[in-house]
């Protein structure tokens, strides 16, 4: 089994208050963004345990470097825990195994239903990575949700949204939306969800500037400072898109922007290149622009990772 788990971005981001858990409460709008994804393969079966003598980079009739069906990349370094086999090509992922989102996820049900775990006899996951690390894309958080729907498919756990949803959010605060993959209010932590409407994007353009630079979500959290804002989000999100700026805000701009220039200079960037509304994207540090036209984006594509779609 292959998945494409896509990607996110936030439409305005307001942080209302610290909670005595330590996280915080917020309202925000994920919107789905299906051009930019990773993939995923999941295999199950006992020629897929650890020690099985398959490896990523030297199967028959496959390049070196490469894992089945998946695009060429750079070949993580296999690694084991209790019949779980991990993979990983593309961009680097820079966290152990066991830290990992995908086998956390798996982990996860591995736990709350061991038995078709144990008839299964051995699972292989191989993640291969094109959405950047640190962006606020929630490209983890969508691998996680793929590895949860993918086996409750292929295990056959029969478990609706409903019944997901809770073990989604014990692996992120963005992961439960990737169970509904439709424009969705977050709050709460984000992880209530709930239908919103926005106006229609079909047809806009969508480019998504993402420099060299990463920013932790706890960094982010510790620079912001919350409160409630002025007008409630689902408000701000009826006026056209045109409207937007200046009001659809991310309480993380102001602070981000103020320890990495950067990141604003690429937001005026945008405006400059014709964007109806700019933002930074969840605690960043990616930028996106919406655009009528398509925009000119090859001066940002030389320097920095450029996303490109139409909605």
């Amino acid at each position: 089994m292959i998945l494409f788990p896509h990607c996110k971005i936030n439409l305005g981001l307001h942080i209302v208050a610290r909670r005595p858990d330590g996280y915080h409460d917020i309202e925000t709008l994920f919107y789905p963004v299906r051009g930019l994804c990773d993939a995923v393969e999941i295999l199950a079966g006992p020629d897929n345990g650890p020690g099985n003598g398959h490896d990523s980079d030297n199967r028959p009739g496959k390049t070196p470097g490469n894992h089945p069906e998946t695009i060429p990349g750079k070949t993580g370094e296999r690694e084991t825990d209790e019949g779980i086999t991990f993979t990983s090509t593309g961009l680097t992922v820079d966290c152990p195994p066991e830290k990992n989102l995908c086998v956390r996820a798996c982990r996860l049900l591995r736990e709350a239903f061991p038995e078709p775990f144990e008839k299964a006899r051995g699972l292989r996951l191989h993640l291969h990575k094109r959405i950047p690390f640190g962006a606020g894309l929630g490209g983890g958080s969508a691998d996680a949700t793929a590895v949860l729907k993918g086996l409750n498919d292929l295990l056959a756990l029969g478990l609706t949204t409903e019944a997901l949803s809770p073990l989604a959010a014990r692996l992120g605060s963005d992961t439960v939306f990737f169970l509904h993959d439709e424009p969705m209010l977050g709050t709460g932590r984000g992880e209530r969800l709930a239908p919103c409407p926005v106006p229609d994007l079909a047809g806009w353009w969508l480019l998504l500037v993402k420099p060299d630079v990463g920013v932790s979500t706890a960094e982010a959290y510790s620079l912001a400072t919350p409160r409630p804002p002025r007008i409630p989000l689902p408000e701000i999100l009826r006026l056209p898109v045109e409207a937007w700026r200046g009001r659809l805000v991310n309480d993380f701009e102001a602070p981000l922007f103020g320890k990495l220039p950067l990141l604003g200079e690429i937001e005026a960037e945008l405006y400059r290149l014709g964007a109806a509304y700019a933002a930074l994207s969840g605690s960043g540090s990616t930028l996106f622009g919406l655009f009528r036209e398509k925009p000119a984006a090859e001066g940002l594509s030389v320097k920095f990772f450029t996303h490109i779609e139409r909605l």
